[in-house]
């Protein structure tokens, strides 16, 4: 049977400031059910889970240019990109910076690439109905949550 989820655990620093950061495991995961999103899920000390889904493009370009609209901003800490990735997540005026190291996150990405090549989502049998689940799920996810 062929792999359908990719998934990996990486140390992320959740940057309060300048001044204070501290590590929190983040779980990275990729399904074929839902091959153009990637999810995150923060494991923040004291907090229940938090879950952000996202186009796996937008952290493949992340990686090596600032990139990102909306809600979620990736980018490269410096101009060489061979350092830190850092990921800007926000809600309405509130928000949080993680920064990663940029080794973990290419892994992982090379790993959703070998499982489906970027540029192949589409060929995936019963795209359609897996989209439609998928979307339900995260529906559900929201409404749970609010």
């Amino acid at each position: 049977m062929r792999e359908s989820v990719v998934q990996a655990e990486v140390m992320m620093s959740f940057v309060v400031s300048e001044e204070l950061s501290f590590r929190i495991p983040v779980e990275l995961r990729y399904e074929t059910c839902d091959p153009y999103a990637v999810r995150l899920t923060f494991h923040l000390p004291g907090d229940a889970p938090v879950t952000w889904a996202f186009g796996r493009e937008l952290l493949i370009d992340g990686v090596g240019r600032p990139c990102g609209d909306g809600d979620v901003h990736i980018a490269p800490s410096d101009s060489e990109g061979f350092g830190d990735v850092l990921i800007r997540l926000q809600v309405g005026v509130d928000q949080a910076l993680f920064r990663c190291g940029t080794a973990p996150l290419l892994a992982f990405l090379d790993r959703t690439d070998r499982l489906v090549p970027l540029g192949q989502e589409r060929s995936l049998a019963d795209f359609d109905t897996h989209l439609d689940e998928a979307l339900d799920r995260i529906l559900a996810e929201e409404q749970s949550a609010g």
